[in-house]
């Protein structure tokens, strides 16, 4: 493993950033904010001449330049038919740039709380915006950025985690077998779904990605965009139990159907999907534990514990994908 990719970061001082945003043209007053971001490298900065601007450095390796205008290109395509998104800036037409060896972007600066996805109205009025999204999102495929699918996000992920040292010695082989059903479960459902349609998504529709005003929501960081089914951007609005999850998605839906169509058939990928991310997340970790940034956020990860909590949730995953889906399909 290169030292860049141990600390993919180590190079980028206080220094080198306001240089970065200095040379399109800014002026920073000098303040710096770190914001909460792992994966790449996010900051608040002060400018002399106007709001504050959010500054995102993007890890090497992980998307081509490619893959990341791709994405700023359709947040873009949103925000010119006024959906609440945060694009990137434009300076002299190009929205990803180049310092040093490092790559970034720049964006607007927009405040706001966290929804409260208890709440029926707060739910139907995201659905409608996630219904937009998608309604854009389906008109053309990504051309460069990658699907959401079994082999990338499962097997993979748990390939990975096999083949490197971070799983306990003792739990290593119980870990194999409960994945290896884990995967049979998501094939299962997906083999249930059909051919559902493919559309570029936010990818990752957690409530830290959006943020709450009296306008209502806007969707913020579209790093983890990528095709894959509707239902991924919808589940990870869900929680308690099943009866809660059913009416919370019914709630979504009165919204999000008020601008695009949802196959019901995709109820079926809803706990595939769920376990989809176990996997893919444990894996993350993995391979992200040599950047210095991680143990320190992360310590659990290194404990026999969370291991045996994986395990676990995966095999109540096992038995949820078995159940019918949350409604009864036509």
């Amino acid at each position: 493993m290169t030292q860049e990719t141990m600390l993919p970061f180590a190079g980028l001082t206080p220094d080198i950033l306001l240089d970065a945003v200095e040379s399109l043209g800014l002026r920073a007053s000098g303040s710096l904010l770190v914001l909460n971001s792992y994966e790449n490298r996010v900051y608040q900065l002060g400018m002399e001449d106007g709001p504050p601007l959010v500054a995102k450095f993007y890890r090497s390796g992980r998307w081509s330049d490619a893959q990341i205008m791709e994405e700023h290109a359709f947040s873009l395509e949103l925000a010119e038919r006024e959906i609440p998104v945060v694009p990137p800036l434009l300076f002299g037409d190009a929205s990803l740039h180049h310092y040093q060896g490092f790559r970034f972007a720049l964006f607007a600066r927009r405040g706001g709380r966290v929804p409260e996805l208890g709440d029926s109205n707060t739910l139907e009025w995201i659905g409608r915006f996630l219904g937009r999204i998608h309604a854009l999102g389906q008109v053309l495929p990504y051309q460069f950025r990658p699907a959401l699918d079994i082999r990338s996000f499962g097997e993979e992920s748990v390939a990975y985690l096999l083949d490197g040292n971070v799983l306990p010695a003792d739990l290593r082989e119980v870990y194999r077998g409960v994945a290896a059903q884990a995967l049979d479960g998501v094939r299962r459902c997906f083999e249930r779904a059909g051919a559902v349609r493919q559309l570029r998504l936010h990818g990752d529709c957690h409530n830290g990605n959006m943020l709450w005003t009296d306008d209502g929501p806007h969707f913020v960081d579209f790093d983890d965009s990528r095709m894959g089914p509707a239902m991924q951007d919808l589940w990870m609005l869900l929680s308690g139990t099943r009866d809660e999850q059913s009416a919370q998605l019914a709630d979504v839906l009165a919204g999000y159907e008020d601008f695009c169509d949802f196959d019901l058939r995709e109820l079926y990928l809803l706990e595939g999907l769920r376990t989809l991310r176990l996997l893919h997340y444990a894996a993350w970790l993995a391979r992200r534990w040599d950047d210095p940034a991680f143990p320190v956020a992360f310590p659990w990860f290194a404990q026999p514990r969370f291991w045996e909590e994986q395990i676990l949730s995966l095999r109540e995953q096992i038995a949820l994908m078995d159940e019918p889906p949350l409604w009864r399909l036509p």
